[in-house]
């Protein structure tokens, strides 16, 4: 059983920088694809983010490439977010799946169960 908990988040102005991170309690040993969502008002939820633990493989959303920087610390991953723009301001989440394989952390792989109580992220112009 794997069960994951938030921090950081907040308010900042265009072109700031926040962070959000998430750790993951219990046995990720055997490989986990950490990922991140974030949901905006009237919006779907999308991934943006995501790390296998194993190999610290990275795959990102073309909207945040370049602005985001997902890292892992044993345990804990963290979203650095940069250059931040209106269109940021979501709920942010985290969320964790097994796989043998990092491929499987790939933005078109879905099938996560594990998942964070999510953090508020907004972004005044």
């Amino acid at each position: 059983q794997v069960w994951l908990s938030e921090s950081g988040g907040g308010s900042v102005q265009a072109g700031g920088s926040l962070r959000v991170s998430c750790v993951a309690h219990g046995d990720t040993r055997s490989g986990f694809c950490m990922a991140w969502f974030r949901q905006a008002p009237g919006k779907e939820r999308e991934m943006i983010a995501s790390i296998y633990n194993n190999d610290g493989t990275t795959y990102y959303r073309n909207s945040v490439k370049g602005r985001f920087t997902l890292s892992q610390d044993n345990a804990r991953n963290t979203l650095e977010m940069n250059s931040l723009k209106s269109e940021d301001t979501a709920v942010y989440t985290c969320a964790a799946r097994a796989s043998h394989m990092s491929i499987y952390c790939d933005l078109q792989y879905g099938g996560y169960n594990y998942w964070g109580q999510g953090t508020q992220v907004t972004v005044s112009s």
